[in-house]
Formats: structure tokens, sequence, C-alpha cells
């Protein structure tokens, strides 16, 4: 596997440190097209469930974004969810989503 770039390996560091922090089941990072970054984790109320990947959008166009370069998932899972990636392409059609272990090695790029 090529070696990651510096800044798809940062969205994957900042995804885990979501995922930590809160103890969530998933952490995501999504980057914009100004390069700012934007982070959530798993959303799990009785009246709002939102993936980490659903969340980091929602941040991100809550912020004014409209286009997104990448974005990264850290989940046990073995695929990202299709909401998810739905919410990336909404912006950006052609935006890789990265998904990696709880380690932070990357296993897709969807």
């Amino acid at each position: 596997m090529a070696e990651l770039d510096p800044e798809d390996a940062k969205l994957i560091t900042l995804a885990r440190s979501a995922r930590s922090r809160t103890g969530a089941a998933e952490g995501a990072a999504v980057r914009d097209t100004d390069g700012r970054t934007y982070l959530a984790a798993t959303v799990a109320l009785p009246s709002l469930q939102l993936s980490a990947l659903q969340a980091a959008v929602a941040a991100a166009v809550s912020s004014g974004v409209d286009g997104l370069e990448a974005a990264a998932v850290v989940s046990a899972a073995e695929a990202v969810e299709e909401a998810g990636l739905a919410a990336v392409h909404d912006l950006t059609a052609a935006a890789p989503v990265l998904l990696a272990g709880p380690d932070g090695v990357l296993r897709t790029t969807t």
C-alpha cells in the first residue's frame, strides 16, 4: 500500500482522538476545500442518532462549508455506513473517504 498523504494521516489521527475522547463506537473527521477540519463522534441519544461521519459533515455544513476534500472514519466496522458516505458525496461526489481501524491503520478508501 502506498504511503498515506500527511493531510489524510492527520484526518485519521483527529478521527481517532474524537472516538477516544468520547468512548464512542466511531470517530470521524472531514477536511473542507479551504483545509479546515471538523471532527465528531457517534451520536446515540434517544431522540437523535448520527454516525460519526454524518455528525462531522453536519458540523462542517453548519459552519458554511460547501465542499469537502476528504473524510476519515475510525471504526471497528468493516465498511463506512451508507448514510455517512451519502452525506460526504452530497457535498463533493469525488471526495475520498478513508476507513481506519481503532489502531489507526488504514483499511480501505471509498
